[in-house]
């Protein structure tokens, strides 16, 4: 962060706070059976990750370009539950609203990188169903591994620049009065709104972000099926379009599970109220990390199939150790 205060005016002096207080819920009795339920499906998000994870990389017939991109979904999924869901606890379950100053900006910049990507993630996995649907003869010389991996690379790349911008600016608040950020975690709009200070670099930066990590990937993914409903609808018979419809209704689910909680939040943004917003962004930060390995599993055959051999390895080599272990 001292990289963005040397380049913006070395003489400036800004107040920052020794920690921010993070509120959370207001008024809700029982709340610690919500964290309780949070904690659950972090558990099971990361076991559901984690197994996806391993049966791509074990199976070498799902070493394809399209599951770099599943394998990278589960891994940023892993990723962003364990940065949130561990802390939120921490700060609520146990009692701990206060948090340092620089750990927030850390907490804010890693909890923002990992839900960006999800979203670039989709984008990726609907530019394969695009080529898998439009040219299925051309699908292998179209979607390579090196051109998945610069894909995917390329996005990621683009997300940290982006998200370390908005944190950087952050840096060059003032903060004289309230440090209470009435959220769940260190939300960027919350903590800038507090700064006393001219904020309009953040404010502008607060547009410009969802546009670029939100309604961008949603328009091409938009414009993807658009593309792909065409196609199907050049296809001869009823029965070869539903084959080919078929095989997005995985990618097609995670794309609703991932933006419509999002979309119905900004759509109310100034009549919800302030507890509900907390929930459906918490809910919409950590279910759909939880659920996509769950959708890939129920609703991709190869997955399935290489998810039952893994456990079938995993069975014989416990009876060989057990029956060595008797001998």
């Amino acid at each position: 962060m001292d990289l963005f205060n040397s380049a913006l005016g070395k003489n400036i002096t800004f107040l920052r706070p020794a920690f921010f207080i993070i509120s959370g819920f207001i008024g809700i009795p029982n709340i610690n059976y919500y964290y309780a339920f949070l904690f659950f499906v972090y558990i099971i998000s990361v076991l559901a990750n984690t197994a996806v994870m391993a049966a791509i990389y074990l199976d070498h017939n799902l070493r394809t370009p399209k599951y770099i991109a599943v394998f990278n979904l589960a891994l940023v999924d892993l990723l962003g539950n364990s940065a949130m869901v561990p802390k939120v606890l921490d700060i609520f379950l146990f009692n701990h609203p206060h948090i340092s100053y620089n750990d927030c900006l850390t907490f804010l910049f890693f909890c923002y990188v990992f839900l960006s990507m999800q979203a670039l993630n989709l984008v990726a996995l609907s530019y394969d169903r695009v080529m898998a649907i439009v040219y299925p003869l051309h699908y292998q010389l179209k979607v390579t591994h090196k051109l998945m991996f610069s894909l995917i690379a390329s996005f990621w790349v683009f997300v940290i620049i982006v998200v370390l911008i908005a944190t950087g600016l952050l840096t060059r608040l003032s903060f004289c009065e309230s440090v209470v950020i009435k959220s769940f975690f260190c939300d960027h709009g919350q903590i800038y709104r507090l700064a006393c200070n001219d904020f309009t670099p953040s404010d502008i930066t607060a547009w410009i972000l969802p546009a670029l990590i939100l309604w961008l990937p949603l328009t091409i993914v938009l414009l993807s099926y658009l593309i792909i409903g065409y196609a199907l609808a050049k296809v001869a018979t009823v029965r070869e379009r539903m084959k080919g419809f078929k095989t997005c209704t995985a990618h097609l689910s995670l794309v609703a599970i991932y933006f419509l909680p999002i979309l119905i939040t900004f759509a109310l943004r100034a009549n919800i109220e302030p507890n509900a917003r907390i929930i459906n962004l918490s809910l919409t930060s950590v279910f759909p990390p939880m659920l996509n390995p769950i959708i890939y599993v129920l609703q991709t055959r190869e997955i399935k199939e290489s998810l039952k051999k893994l456990k079938g390895r995993i069975t014989t080599h416990y009876k060989n150790s057990k029956v060595k272990f008797k001998k």
